[in-house]
């Protein structure tokens, strides 16, 4: 139990640190390394990346394979488990190394209108050295799986939390000597292979994890296969949304669009896992109810009240972006990075409907009606790639975004809501409604800075954009309480503030 309790404080502080290392370490970065370089780097990493989908699921069923086993099974099915999914991740890393030679060999094909010699040849390299960062991680990244399922929590996340301080830590004093970005991919290669390092000397020190060649029935080998299935179209599906982008860029557009919108996913990220964080404390209980066979009235009912409270942290997220974001981005990046700012909004307004509807994802899970989600996600993420192109080649990293935002809004705004309330009978009417009641608040608050902003004309500076931000934080708090929030709302607010005061 204290594995899980410390596990799960320092995911927080793992999200926390990425947050705040990202915001002081970006701007250096971005003015050291240059926006033309910095949009290789990203272009390049975008590339490879997709590699990283030929995990085809392995590490989460290994996970959840080994601990059911550690429960029923013995140490010698469990080291045969071990030996299968090892020769199953040895595959993958050969498959790996072949892609990445396909790719390397088709570089000129796929950006040689838009990178230039130089650049091309500093693209060569990098992709040398990520395609061999990732066939050799597939192997290795069996022993993470491994630490998870045995529940070893603190070595993970210490790991993790290291490899985010070190690899700004190492990086910049090479960014000051002049290097560029290869010297960036050489840091975080060797971060990786030191953490992977790291996972197979515990495995192999404190838990004696062993190998051994086993034999499988078919009943098994295809529930394991259908259960990375659909794991695996989560990754291809979070990959074509999220990395994306950066490869379309580099095709249509060159490197300048491609840091730009490498710029947009950052801030996406930090959103998605400050969002993502609170509804993973709040979501076992979902899974508790339907598991008691919850009816479908009390199901709506949480979903509603989860729903309003992620909708009050992720609405004043993009609200504050919306006030504040386009000075931010100034102030934070430079003049030359401020076409992310309505990147950043289209993707956070596509993105508000899933996040505050994170709880039917768990009513879904418990029910084992998952895969119409998976599949209705990875065929519009499909299309969304598809029409990125054309998009991207007339308007930039907009027209991607808006070929992601557009798949968003039809994937989980249009087909999921239908499902929810054929399918599994819940009133989306009645949540909708409720969303759409705390809407108010935030559009007063819209009028009202925006008001106050147009009287000020107050110049962009780091000064007036915390006096705007601490103006708008408090209005956004007075109003939503006032005029928005219920009275359990209201109640665990005043609830959260005591304890605080308190300690």
């Amino acid at each position: 139990m204290n594995q899980r309790r410390w596990g799960a404080v320092l995911s927080y502080v793992n999200i926390i640190l990425t947050v705040v290392v990202g915001l002081l370490y970006t701007p250096l970065m971005l003015r050291l390394l240059g926006q033309s370089e910095y949009g290789l780097y990203s272009l390049i990493g975008s590339v490879v990346g997709y590699l990283s989908v030929l995990d085809m699921g392995l590490g989460n069923t290994l996970v959840r394979y080994t601990a059911k086993n550690r429960v029923d099974g013995t140490t010698q099915r469990e080291a045969e488990m071990n030996g299968l999914f090892l020769m199953m991740y040895s595959v993958i890393g050969i498959i790996t190394f072949i892609v990445g030679a396909i790719i390397y060999a088709n570089m000129d094909l796929l950006f040689g209108e838009t990178l230039d010699a130089g650049e091309m040849q500093r693209a060569r390299i990098m992709m040398v050295l990520l395609i061999f960062n990732f066939a050799l991680s597939f192997p290795f990244s069996i022993f993470a799986s491994i630490l998870q399922a045995y529940e070893k929590f603190i070595f993970l996340r210490v790991t993790n939390i290291l490899r985010v301080v070190l690899n700004p830590l190492l990086v910049l004093p090479f960014l000051y000597w002049g290097y560029g970005s290869v010297m960036m991919v050489v840091v975080s290669t060797l971060l990786n292979f030191a953490c992977l390092f790291a996972n197979w000397f515990y495995c192999w020190r404190y838990l004696q994890v062993k190998f051994r060649r086993g034999h499988f029935s078919k009943p098994f080998l295809r529930e394991v296969a259908v259960y990375s299935f659909f794991i695996f179209l989560n990754a291809i599906m979070d990959k074509i949304y999220w990395g994306t982008g950066q490869f379309v860029l580099g095709i249509v557009s060159g490197t300048m669009q491609v840091a730009v919108y490498a710029i947009a996913m950052q801030f996406m990220m930090m959103f998605m896992n400050f969002s993502c964080a609170i509804s993973g404390v709040l979501l076992p209980k979902v899974t508790m109810m339907v598991t008691n066979r919850a009816s479908t009235e009390e199901l709506t009912a949480l979903m509603i009240r989860i729903g309003r409270l992620q909708y009050l942290v992720v609405g004043y997220l993009f609200v504050m972006f919306l006030l504040v974001g386009e000075d931010f981005i100034r102030l934070w990046a430079g003049d030359g990075y401020i076409a992310a700012y309505p990147i950043v909004l289209l993707l956070m307004a596509a993105m508000l409907v899933p996040l505050v509807q994170n709880v039917g994802i768990a009513i879904l899970q418990a029910m084992n009606l998952n895969r119409y989600r998976m599949t209705a996600y990875t065929i519009c993420a499909f299309i969304a790639l598809i029409v990125s192109f054309p998009l991207a080649n007339y308007y930039g990293g907009l027209g991607c975004a808006a070929a992601t935002a557009g798949s968003l809004l039809i994937s989980t705004g249009m087909i999921m809501n239908r499902y929810y309330a054929q399918k599994v009978k819940l009133d989306i009417l009645q949540f909708w409604q409720n969303i759409g009641s705390m809407s108010k608040g935030m559009l007063l608050l819209l009028i009202l800075v925006w008001a106050s902003k147009n009287l000020l004309t107050l110049a962009v500076s780091w000064q007036n954009f915390l006096f705007m931000s601490i103006l708008s934080t408090f209005l956004y708090v007075v109003i939503m309480y006032v005029w928005c929030m219920n009275e359990d709302e209201r109640t665990l607010c005043r609830t959260a503030v005591n304890k605080l005061c308190r300690r």
